[in-house]
């Protein structure tokens, strides 16, 4: 049995994880995610009670009761690098043995549903709408730092998308990952908008916005917007849902991603103020989870 090094995964004093800071008792197997710490606030308004709450620079963590439900509420900050941090550490919480080091017997299984923001790259996904990521195409490369990637991503979906982009190989390789299919069901339910979504390694130039330093490939978006593989087509942008479907397929694990579109890049309009979408969306996934 391998003991795991304390170089390979840091144990606080406390008994807490590195940069979570919880304890394994205090999470859940129901997790709603999301980047902002605010938003775990405003989850834990709708609880019915709450057992603990934690802190730890971008990540936020309350856990509690949701008719009858225990679920944590867990803040990711911004960025797939983070979605690596928060995954691993999760699955650590549920699968490792802190006193020993070693990897339990008994695999726990973990539900992890992100609520975010988005913007929309259909006609069919116009703001306030709900999009589930069915798929999601990873522009960060996370994936492929794992054994096993190719066992769990859409190879034929990926080699479609690099030739109709006619992808730069400066970039990352992109990966395909489907979620979890009970799950996007489940949540998606008969209201919201199933969908390919792509998990950008950055907000700005990485999904092709232009404010001061041009792009290097200025006509990505166009090339994105007009792609179809079978009857998938790519109707939203955000950073998170590709490494949390993947990483969450690689450990055993059942994840997903749904947002609200904020903004619709066709039409080139937004709205900043979602506050409204985002609360109602996140009220039907702790119905829902």
């Amino acid at each position: 049995m391998r003991i795991i090094p304390d170089s390979e995964l840091i144990i606080n004093n406390d008994g807490s994880v590195f940069h979570l800071h919880i304890k394994p008792e205090q999470l859940s197997d129901k997790i709603i995610m999301m980047g902002d710490p605010d938003r775990v606030a405003l989850t834990a308004s709708f609880f019915d009670t709450i057992e603990c709450e934690v802190q730890s620079r971008e990540f936020r963590t309350i856990t509690g009761t949701y008719h009858g439900k225990r679920i944590t509420a867990l803040s990711h900050g911004i960025g797939p690098d983070n979605m690596d941090i928060v995954i691993t550490e999760l699955d650590a919480l549920a699968n490792v043995d802190f006193e020993t080091r070693e990897v339990k017997a008994d695999f726990k299984q973990l539900t992890m549903v992100r609520v975010g923001t988005s913007g929309g790259l259909q006609p069919h996904c116009p703001i306030g709408s709900y999009v589930v990521a069915a798929k999601s195409i990873g522009f960060d490369g996370v994936l492929n730092y794992y054994e096993g990637r190719d066992n769990v991503a859409l190879l034929d979906f990926e080699e479609a998308f690099k030739k109709h982009v006619n992808w730069n190989p400066q970039h990352c390789a992109p990966y395909v990952i489907k979620a979890d299919e009970e799950l996007v069901e489940r949540i998606g339910g008969e209201d919201m908008i199933k969908g390919v979504t792509i998990s950008a390694i950055g907000f700005y130039g990485p999904q092709g916005r232009y404010v001061r330093m041009p792009l290097a490939n200025p006509d990505l978006n166009s090339k994105i917007e007009t792609f179809k593989f079978d009857q998938d087509v790519i109707t939203n942008y955000e950073m998170e849902s590709a490494p949390l479907a993947g990483l969450g397929r690689l450990m055993g694990h059942r994840a997903m991603t749904v947002c609200t579109i904020i903004a619709n890049r066709l039409a080139g309009e937004s709205n900043a103020n979602y506050k409204g979408s985002i609360e109602d969306l996140i009220k039907k996934v702790l119905d829902r989870i």
